[in-house]
This record gives C-alpha cells, structure tokens and sequence, in this order.
C-alpha cells in the first residue's frame, strides 16, 4: 500500500505529459504543414521515431535507464505492427474525408474494449460504458462534420483500427507480462517502427500529395519547425508507451480524444480556426464523460483495492490459524510423549 501514493503520483504525472506533448505537436505540425507548406506526414513521423531511438540511446550509454533484453521475434513483429498501424492512419486520412477519419479514431474504443473482452477476458462495468459512450457522442459532435463514404477508404480505415487496437493492446500486454518499463520497451521497439515508415513514408507521401519530399525546398524555417518538431515527439513516444502501460489502451484512447478537444480548443484560440456553437457543446459533452470515465475508474479501482485488502486479511487469517493449531497439537503431543517416558 505504501507504493500506491507514488503510483498514482506516476500516472498523473504520465498523463500530464502525454497531454502537454500531444497537444504541443499537433499544433507544431499544424503550422509545419498548413502554414509552411510541409506535408509529409509518415516521412516526418519516421523522423520522430529515429530521433526518439537516438534521444534513449544516449540517455542509455549515460546510465539514466537499463537496456533489458526482449525476444527479437517478439520487438521485430511489435515495432512493424505500430509502424503499419501509423502508416494505414495516414493512407485512412487521405483517402477519406475528415469527418470520415474522425470516426475511424472514435471507433478505435469501442473495438479496443471489443478485443480486451474476448480475447483477455477483461470485464467493463455499465458505468465505465456509459461514460464511454457520453464521451465519443461529445467528441463526435465537436469533430464529425462530414462523412462521405468510399471502399478504399472504408478498408483502409478497418485496417487501421484493428492494427492501432492491437498495437496498443500489445504495448500494455508486453510491458506487463515481460515486466519491462515504457523506456525499455520503446528502446527496443523504436528502430523497427522508424525502419518501416522511413522506407514506406516517402512512397505513402508522394502518393496522397503527388509531392517528392527529397524533391522539397527546405527553408531554414521549415528546418526549425521539423527539428522542434522531432524534440517534442520523444516526449510524445515516451509518455504514449507510459501511459498504456502504467493504464490501458481504452485509457489512452480517453486521453486521445481528451487532446482532440484542447486542439480545437487550441486552434480557435491561438490559429482562429472556425468554431462554432457545436463545436463548444461536443467539447463540453466530451469533458463530462471523460469526468464520468474518470470518477466511474477511480470507484471501481478503489472497490477492487478494498476487496483484495480483505481477501488478502483472510488468506492470511486462514494460513496462520491452521499453522498455530498445528503448533499446539503438536507441543501437546510432545508434552505427553514425556510423560509417558517419565512413567
């Protein structure tokens, strides 16, 4: 129990950071590609993930973590799965509409909770559902605007929900299982995952953009933006790993949909996106059920806490009291053992 202060001291901390880095990308990016003319999603996100990989590599060689040894097969499949997964989101976006891709990344949950209750007989309450349901109805008013719908599109949108659930179910199931921490498990991971897009990034690129990003121009303003741009996204790999492991994948995806909204909220503010009344009421929706989603989590965490402070009293009641009866039976046996020697 004295380690649960420092936990939840973690977690909050995990948060904090996923949020504050998310947020700070997504409008970095924003004025890289809308404002300077820099539209090569997946190159830039290998970028990322190469940058990450040399950031933890050093901190490695510096002693601030300790390297531990995964099984090769297991960090290979785990860093291709996340890198195929980004690469289907981009190619989704590009072959959709925007209100299309918005409820690819809300179908996300629903399909994450879909697999976790199959496959790892995991079990969500009625409340934690309804809070769920609240926050992706706010969500979807503030984001959905139109759907149009095709079948290249529709695929690669399923694609990219099944391998963004799974790669994050994985993310979680790993870190637990092999008991490895988010730095361990991202170090190890990291080069596959930046070796798959940088080869497939530019090709993706160039066939949503009709652009060459070695063909680009780049102004040394445009290098500033990429190369802040890359600092903050090892914030942003870091805390994702932290955050789906120290919680769980729905979780994360809360927290996505949490930094949807500060973005919009974000871009009216400081980039005077439109925003209108809908807007505002999908947001406020969006922040009462991630309320619901946050009391309904910390309820259930603290009945579960109290169930397994009382069965482990019991476990214990019931292994020392055989053990004491033991004890006395067998001091009275020895007792009169020595009685009858006396005799």
């Amino acid at each position: 129990m004295g380690e649960m202060p420092g936990f939840q001291l973690g977690v909050i901390g995990a948060l904090f950071l996923s949020v504050a880095s998310s947020v700070s990308i997504v409008i970095c990016n924003k004025a890289l590609m809308s404002n300077l003319g820099f539209p090569f999603a997946t190159t830039l996100t290998s970028w990322h993930l190469m940058v990450t990989f040399c950031t933890l590599h050093v901190a490695q060689r510096c002693s601030l973590f300790e390297s531990k040894s995964i099984d090769m097969k297991t960090v290979i499949l785990f860093g291709i799965l996340n890198g195929v997964s980004i690469g289907f989101l981009n190619l989704s976006l590009g072959f959709n509409s925007i209100g299309f891709y918005q409820m690819t990344k809300l179908a996300i949950i629903p399909f994450t909770v879909l697999l976790e209750t199959v496959f790892l007989k995991k079990q969500f309450s009625q409340n934690i559902k309804l809070s769920l349901f609240v926050l992706l109805a706010g969500v979807g008013i503030a984001s959905v605007t139109d759907l149009q719908l095709n079948f290249v599109g529709t695929v690669l949108s399923v694609l990219a929900i099944i391998t963004t659930c799974v790669g994050q179910i994985l993310t979680n199931t790993i870190q637990k299982r092999l008991n490895v921490s988010s730095t361990q498990l991202l170090y190890q991971s990291a080069p596959f995952q930046a070796a798959i897009l940088f080869v497939s990034g530019p090709l993706v690129d160039q066939f949503l953009t009709k652009r060459n990003v070695f063909a680009y121009k780049y102004s040394p303003i445009v290098l500033a933006f990429i190369i802040l741009s890359c600092l903050i996204s090892v914030s942003v790999n870091f805390s994702t790993f932290m955050v789906i492991g120290k919680t769980s994948p729905v979780t994360y995806q809360v927290l996505g949909h949490l930094k949807t909204c500060l973005v919009l909220a974000f871009g009216y503010t400081l980039l005077h996106d439109p925003f209108t009344m809908r807007n505002i009421i999908g947001i406020l929706v969006a922040i009462f059920g991630m309320g619901l989603y946050s009391y309904f989590c910390v309820q259930e965490n603290k009945k579960k806490q109290s169930v397994d402070l009382s069965l482990g009293s019991q476990l214990k009641d019931k292994d020392t009291t055989p053990l004491l009866a033991i004890q006395d039976k067998e001091s009275h046996e020895a007792k009169k053992s020595a009685k009858d020697s006396l005799v």
